[in-house]
């Protein structure tokens, strides 16, 4: 095992400081950091490049194998590696069913300029959603259908809210993910020469008779409000999916699910 500390008090500050960070998107925000459960999420985060800080283990949980394999993967010279007690852990547990293990990981920037895009590129944007569920499910989809990019547009939750790393199972770092407003994220796409197709009751033409194959931005809003004006006045083709029951719309994640997998299926996917 590797060199650690031992923290067994609920009042020492490094805990008082992670309940913060488990809390208050100001205190993510301001600190540059989050916290991430799980040992699969914590593996996926390292493969997506995330620089881990601490990692916190209760050793009835977790091996020392397991600890030894996932501390090799970080830089050493900067993460502090931490057991912890049963009473700590049981505060700062974020979910019912948990591997005793916890970090601290710096967050990313997610700059639009950051994004490394291939020559044809199918790219998902999500306009204000803001249930975290919601968004969580979408970056499952994301991952599962391996699309190139997820854009938030005008973002009303923060990206590292421990419910979104926890309902995306960690696929908050598999994907490549940018945000920004909705008229920096048009410029984007247009500089970039992406067609933009627009999930809109308005003006729409069917979902699955438009061509996806050339570079492709879908766009979702919420189910409450939609896209706002500026998604639809900018669209290449505002895109629809015909309803057959009582209702007009359907949840946001299971359209996008929909509307990926169409252009995936365009684009020769094969499970």
């Amino acid at each position: 095992m590797y060199p650690l500390k031992q923290i067994t008090s609920i009042q020492n500050p490094l805990i008082k400081t992670l309940l913060q960070l488990q809390e208050k998107a100001k205190a993510r925000k301001q600190s540059g950091t989050f916290i991430i459960e799980g040992k699969r999420e914590i593996e996926l985060a390292l493969k997506g490049k995330y620089e881990l800080e601490t990692i916190l283990f209760l050793p009835e949980l977790i091996t020392e194998k397991e600890i030894n394999f996932l501390y090799r993967g970080i830089d050493q010279s900067q993460a502090e590696l931490i057991e912890i007690n049963k009473e700590v852990y049981q505060k700062l547990a974020y979910r019912d069913t948990t591997e005793g293990i916890i970090a601290i990981s710096k967050s990313k920037p997610l700059a639009l300029s950051d994004l490394k895009l291939p020559n044809n590129p199918l790219i998902l944007i999500l306009e204000s959603i803001e249930k975290p569920g919601n968004i969580g499910a979408m970056l499952r989809t994301c991952d599962a259908a391996n699309i190139d990019a997820v854009i938030i547009a005008n973002p009303k939750t923060d990206l590292y809210n421990p419910n979104i790393i926890r309902s995306s199972v960690g696929c908050l770092f598999t994907n490549q993910i940018a945000s920004g407003t909705t008229e920096e994220v048009i410029q984007f796409l247009k500089d970039q020469k992406i067609n933009i197709y627009s999930a809109t009751l308005q003006n729409s033409n069917s979902y699955h008779t438009q061509n996806y194959k050339t570079p492709t931005a879908i766009a979702v809003g919420t189910e409450a409000t939609g896209l706002s004006q500026a998604w639809r006045d900018n669209a290449t083709q505002n895109i629809i999916i015909p309803m057959q029951g009582q209702i007009d719309s359907m949840n946001v994640s299971v359209a996008a699910a929909i509307l990926l997998f169409e252009a995936k299926r365009q684009r020769g996917f094969q499970a």
